[in-house]
């Protein structure tokens, strides 16, 4: 088999796992996407293990090692990755990326207009009235 079949597969896996990443707003669905571009790196270090390994007289599967090496790590990061969107989720109960952007200290959910909810007519609140609201 040729080395183009695979790379062009390869790019095109990593392609739709960045518009994965970009465009969704599911935590889930972008831990789901980073994984198809973790196995579309996967899929380029095995065919060029190979490609490699038939021009060379020593073959030290270094591509394959590699590819092993991300899948475990992979594991460990959907691991991780999916307890921290479970918590998130018991707590705020949403998994929408961009509504968790109101848990930083002192950061209001947007109103309808994409500005703070109380807008310019809303004083600014003092430090002690903000660690009063976050208690």
């Amino acid at each position: 088999m040729h080395l183009a079949y695979p790379a062009v597969l390869s790019a095109l896996l990593f392609c739709t796992g960045l518009y994965g990443v970009l465009a969704r707003r599911n935590a889930i669905l972008v831990l789901m996407s980073v994984e198809l571009m973790l196995n579309a790196v996967n899929l380029n270090l095995v065919a060029f293990d190979v490609w490699l390994s038939r021009a060379a007289e020593e073959t030290l599967h270094s591509g394959q090692v590699l590819a092993l090496f991300t899948i475990a790590i992979a594991a460990a990061e959907i691991g991780i990755g999916l307890a921290i969107v479970l918590a998130v989720h018991r707590n705020r109960g949403t998994s929408d990326i961009d509504r968790l952007r109101d848990t930083a200290e002192g950061h209001e959910p947007d109103g309808p207009d994409g500005d703070a909810s109380g807008g310019a007519a809303s004083a600014p609140r003092s430090a002690t009235e903000k660690a009063e609201a976050t208690a």
